[in-house]
């Protein structure tokens, strides 16, 4: 029987720094997976569709603001398929994110 005022023997010892060095190393393995895909989460607010900002609604993204509009040709921000057909067009918001919308206004991607 082990007596708890007594010293862990070394094996039981190690064993136990095993599980605790492994269970902390995940866990800051965890963190640091998460901090580097947050940038492009749809769950931060910068990316989010309900930010005002990556709203078709706001008239800096809207398809009836002439710059995004498919009847301007001398728009600089569409985006174009790869025969050539315009299929959108992006804008960056002031928080730095690209949003990439088709020509009816509906938000299809975005890049951090």
């Amino acid at each position: 029987m082990y007596d708890s005022n007594q010293p862990l023997p070394h094996n039981q010892w190690s064993n136990a720094m095993k599980k605790i060095t492994i269970t902390l190393g995940l866990m800051l393995a965890s963190g640091v997976a998460m901090a580097q895909n947050w940038a492009n989460s749809p769950n931060n607010w910068n990316n989010s569709p309900n930010n005002w900002n990556n709203s078709s609604n706001n008239w800096a993204n809207s398809p009836n603001n002439w710059a995004n509009s498919p009847n301007n040709m001398s728009s600089t921000n569409g985006v174009f398929d790869n025969s050539g057909n315009r299929i959108g067009y992006s804008v960056q918001s002031p928080s730095g994110v690209t949003n990439i919308y088709n020509n009816n206004g509906d938000r299809i991607g975005y890049r951090p």
